[in-house]
């Protein structure tokens, strides 16, 4: 329980506050979710979930991807480790994501490739991008 409390305080802190998007943050989807986390010393320092198929999208899909310190490959990590729980756990050989723009080029490091125009989610500019196993 306190590990869930911690992915809810850092999901919140990140995508309603830092963002200042207000939006149900906590919703439907998480409970059809493998909640991936990268803990340190203090605290989650990256987390993304992982959602079954027919949840939000066809696919297994990728969400809710966060770093809470930048620029230190936390999010490299995380997204890494995100796609092996979808390959392991979900047996995924596709992946789907919603992924804001300025952040484009971290999946394309790991060959999601944009299918969509930009659209707006919440206030902030976002690109639908696919992932297949090779």
């Amino acid at each position: 329980m306190a590990e869930l409390h911690e992915i809810y305080r850092v999901r919140v802190s990140v995508f309603v506050v830092e963002q200042q998007c207000a939006y149900q943050e906590i919703d439907a989807a998480d409970p059809h979710c493998w909640h991936v986390f990268l803990h340190d010393e203090d605290g989650i320092a990256a987390y993304c979930r992982v959602v079954d198929p027919g949840v939000t999208f066809p696919e297994v899909s990728i969400g809710r991807v966060l770093a809470t310190r930048r620029r230190q490959g936390l999010g490299t990590r995380i997204v890494r480790e995100g796609l092996r729980v979808a390959q392991e756990r979900a047996h995924a050989s596709v992946v789907r994501i919603e992924a804001q723009t300025y952040a484009r080029g971290l999946y394309e490091q790991f060959g999601f490739t944009q299918v969509s125009d930009e659209f707006l989610e919440d206030g902030i500019s976002h690109v639908i991008m696919v992932w297949r196993a090779q």
